[in-house]
């Protein structure tokens, strides 16, 4: 490996240690040292692997940066930088389920969490705030996110998601007539890594639904849910909610809201949440048990977004001219808007409805849109508070 590569990831675990605020804030820092700094890309080349990434399911700031090292030394260079990004947080959050396991089984009461579930129910509603805002421009839109919130309260299935997310692309689709034509489409497909997701998919899920071993069943939940998630790591938190609290009872609501918190204080991809709940899920099988979840867990989580990068990264350009895919992402977007806000208002019924905690929702809301402090400054407040309070 040359000089070049290495510095290159060392840059990566800077980012990975540093980039606190999700796929926004992080390609805010890619722009400043991968860019401006190392000049390893141009600003133009970063804009456009980043909009391909938003418009494929996955953790967004996770591909960008893993397509950027593709494109600086190729398959092996952006498998490195995968591990290099996703690694620091990953661990972090196992290590968050264990302690949180051992005070369980040492009887210690978690009441110092208390604090920070009513601000992570904020941090959700800010994020469909901000989703909303962004992406929500039209008339059509705005009716498929208040449709989409609605049946996606109600109709709680992991199944119900994937279909919303479909019918609301294909809605879209249907008006490609408004976007600009382009000329000169010449589609050059090379299969192998979309084989190679697809075959994975499957086996998982037969595999999954023959046997009773619960981490392969796990790394089917992760990489199914991997394969659906359109709009990063906000988008993740109503379908893990849904298929691992309401739906299998892996985690009380109680623990899913201080790991979305956690997750909230440390730099890195937001699905490292996802190697919290995979240690948590396997606390009955022991230590080993509970790393092998977590492991099952990150795996299945980030391996189908980075199968579907190096898919398609090799005929992006090509892909962006089609009206038809252009139009479907206003539907995928504004579907995925209505399910985020739908998960802040299905993380609040496990919470006491007190006037304490309202107005911890409403200040920490208030607090994330008025004013900068940065979101590790506001979870470590809430945790020492919880532990400071009787």
């Amino acid at each position: 490996m040359s000089l070049r590569y290495y510095i290159f990831l060392k840059d990566v675990l800077m980012l990975a240690l540093t980039a606190f605020g999700g796929p926004q804030a992080h390609i805010a820092m890619m722009f400043k040292l991968l860019v401006e700094k190392r000049r390893y890309l141009t600003e133009q080349d970063l804009i456009e692997l980043n909009a391909l990434c938003n418009i494929l399911p996955g953790p967004s700031s996770t591909q960008t940066i893993t397509a950027i090292g593709y494109k600086i030394g190729g398959p092996n260079l952006a498998y490195l930088t995968l591990l290099v990004w996703l690694l620091p947080a990953s661990v972090a959050m196992t290590a968050a389920a264990l302690v949180i396991s051992y005070l369980q089984q040492q009887g210690v009461s978690l009441k110092f969490l208390r604090i920070i579930q009513p601000m992570a129910v904020a941090y959700v509603a800010y994020a469909a705030y901000r989703i909303s805002s962004k992406v929500v421009h039209t008339r059509l839109a705005v009716s498929l996110m208040v449709v989409s919130a609605i049946l996606s309260y109600f109709f709680r299935s992991p199944w119900a998601y994937p279909a919303l997310l479909i019918a609301g692309g294909a809605i879209t689709a249907l008006h490609f007539r408004q976007h600009p034509k382009e000329e000169d489409k010449k589609l050059r497909i090379q299969w192998a890594n979309f084989i190679l997701y697809a075959g994975v998919l499957i086996t998982a899920a037969v595999v999954g639904a023959t046997t009773s071993s619960l981490p392969v069943r796990l790394f089917e939940n992760f990489y199914r849910n991997g394969s659906l998630i359109f709009g990063g790591g906000q988008v993740l938190i109503p379908l893990m909610y849904t298929e691992f609290v309401d739906f299998k009872g892996y985690l009380t609501a109680e623990e899913f809201l201080s790991g979305y918190a956690i997750v909230q204080a440390l730099p890195g991809p937001v699905f490292s949440f996802c190697s919290y709940i995979g240690t948590l899920t396997m606390r009955n099988y022991g230590i080993w048990g509970q790393l092998l979840g977590a492991f099952v867990a990150t795996v299945g989580i980030f391996l189908p977004g980075t199968f579907l990068i190096f898919f398609v990264i090799r005929f992006w350009d090509e892909l962006k001219k089609y009206r038809v895919v252009r139009a479907s992402l206003e539907g995928i977007s504004a579907v995925s808007s209505g399910m985020v806000v739908a998960a802040a208002i299905m993380l609040y019924h496990p919470i006491d409805n007190t006037i304490i905690n309202v107005s911890i929702v409403i200040i920490t809301f208030c607090l994330l849109m008025f004013t900068r402090i940065p979101a590790p400054v506001l979870i470590i407040s809430g945790l020492l508070i919880g532990f400071i309070l009787p």
